[in-house]
């Protein structure tokens, strides 16, 4: 007989797995239980961001627990008025609750955004890098292969064909992954002896940066490198607790 669970069950598990109150994180990132709902569980959604679309997607899909790594709160303190407020009406409306993680989901070992990808790029040697607010959130590690070998590998799991800035070695053998708006850990990188930086996006300075510090560039997408972990996640915690899940996917192309 499936065991029914309450969403409280899911939430201090998910607290626990995620260690979301010891990971140092912006306070705008709001982790964990962001908006609660009358109780029930029994559908995961996975979603990168909170965005309207993506909670409309999960009302019309009878999500009961919609996971994601960017939350309600990343422009600040918000009245519950125009579009923040149709958010929340239509998240309690649709008895949806919203549960975040941002680095406590990059960093993780199991179903981090991070550790996946250097786990399906084939790193060996991997070891946490990248330090913010006092945390290692990305993963170096090693691997000799092509450069455009490894972009190929990078479009495969992700699903975008990355833009690469080639200032390092075209034999690549040191990578540093940190996804999402992550090219501001080159220095880091280069200081580690990385001679590509794999991430999601960059400023029009980092091609500089990379190319004179010689380091190869790669640019998987922020959207399309953060969908990772959000999906490792709802998969786990559907196995957990016996549940479907699903994956709404509202790209942004950036």
């Amino acid at each position: 007989m499936m065991t029914l669970y309450c969403i409280d069950d899911v939430v201090s598990y998910l607290d626990r797995y995620l260690d979301v109150r010891s990971v140092p994180d912006d306070e705008r990132s709001l982790n964990g239980l962001q908006v609660e709902n009358s109780g029930r569980f029994s559908r995961v959604g996975a979603a990168v961001d909170a965005c309207q679309a993506s909670i409309d997607a999960a009302v019309a899909s009878g999500v009961s627990l919609l996971l994601v790594h960017h939350g309600l709160f990343w422009g600040g303190i918000e009245p519950l008025t125009g579009r923040h407020g149709r958010r929340v009406r239509a998240l309690h409306s649709g008895d949806v609750a919203l549960y975040s993680a941002h680095l406590p989901l990059d960093c993780h070992r199991e179903v981090g955004n991070n550790w996946l990808l250097a786990r399906r790029l084939g790193l060996l040697d991997a070891e946490p890098f990248g330090t913010e607010r006092g945390a290692a959130v990305g993963v170096i590690g090693n691997r000799a292969v092509a450069r455009e070998d490894l972009a190929l590998d990078l479009e495969r799991e992700v699903g975008t064909p990355p833009t690469v800035i080639p200032g390092g070695p075209r034999r690549v053998t040191r990578v540093a992954i940190v996804t999402g708006a992550g090219a501001s850990f080159l220095a880091q990188a280069r200081d580690a002896g990385a001679d590509t930086l794999v991430t999601g996006e960059a400023p029009h300075h980092a091609a500089l940066d990379a190319e004179e510090w010689g380091i190869n560039l790669l640019l998987g997408g922020h959207y399309a490198t953060e969908a990772v972990g959000v999906k490792a996640l709802a998969a786990h915690v559907a196995v957990r607790f016996r549940v479907d899940w699903e994956f709404i996917d509202h790209p942004t192309g950036l």
